[in-house]
């Protein structure tokens, strides 16, 4: 139950304000139907999700298994230094920042008392992979759970920006699935050096959409 609420589209997590560059390639007509986007997304999925958030939510529970909260601090401000798009820093460290409020809020947990003087940037990860680890939730369901529910953000972003319909947002949630299923393998097979590994051309985009004359989300 605490699964399907952390992953349900209507956790107030605000993720429906940010597209993490799509916006760019959807603005430049680079992503125009539910083919392109699908390509996009499997792209996506295979890199940012998979080297740098999948990754760091999986390393997060390493950590937190070692008890070895420093570790944990010590990924948090490196994935702060690997996101160089500022619109994307800062979109993720608002959605991270109001994930750890409301997941504080609603499962008071020891972690939270001992380092709440952590907080600042909160990468929205590792604070999934934190409360995962405190419900006794399986690493490998974590991860999963996680890679799902950042690929559900940006399909219902997608069915407003192209625009798409609601069944091919469904229809594009199930054809993702082996993707998904791939990538939480592949996160299993690497360690921290692996981290960061990204797209040039996401990143770029990422950058330019902050002087977009027409935008949907934040970022």
């Amino acid at each position: 139950m605490p699964l399907l609420q952390l992953c349900d589209s209507n956790f107030p997590s605000g993720a429906f304000s940010h597209s993490f560059g799509f916006e760019t390639y959807i603005f430049n007509e680079k992503i125009n139907n539910v083919e392109t986007f699908r390509d996009a997304l499997s792209v996506y999925i295979q890199t940012q999700l998979t080297y740098t958030d999948g990754l760091a939510c999986r390393l997060t529970y390493d950590f937190l298994e070692k008890k070895s909260k420093e570790d944990v601090w010590r990924l948090n401000e490196m994935l702060a230094a690997l996101c160089l798009a500022k619109e994307t820093r800062e979109g993720t460290r608002m959605i991270g920042e109001r994930m750890w409020k409301i997941c504080k809020a609603i499962y008071p947990l020891d972690i939270w008392n001992d380092d709440e003087k952590k907080q600042g940037y909160m990468h929205p990860a590792l604070v999934f992979a934190i409360v995962c680890y405190h419900l006794e939730i399986l690493k490998e369901t974590t991860v999963l759970s996680y890679l799902y529910t950042s690929v559900q953000a940006l399909v219902q972003n997608a069915i407003r920006a192209i625009p798409l319909g609601q069944t091919d947002g469904q229809r594009l949630l199930v054809s993702i699935r082996p993707h998904l299923i791939k990538a939480v393998q592949k996160i299993d097979t690497l360690t921290e050096e692996d981290l960061g590994a990204a797209v040039p051309g996401l990143e770029i985009a990422q950058m330019q959409h902050e002087q977009l004359s027409v935008r949907l989300f934040m970022s």
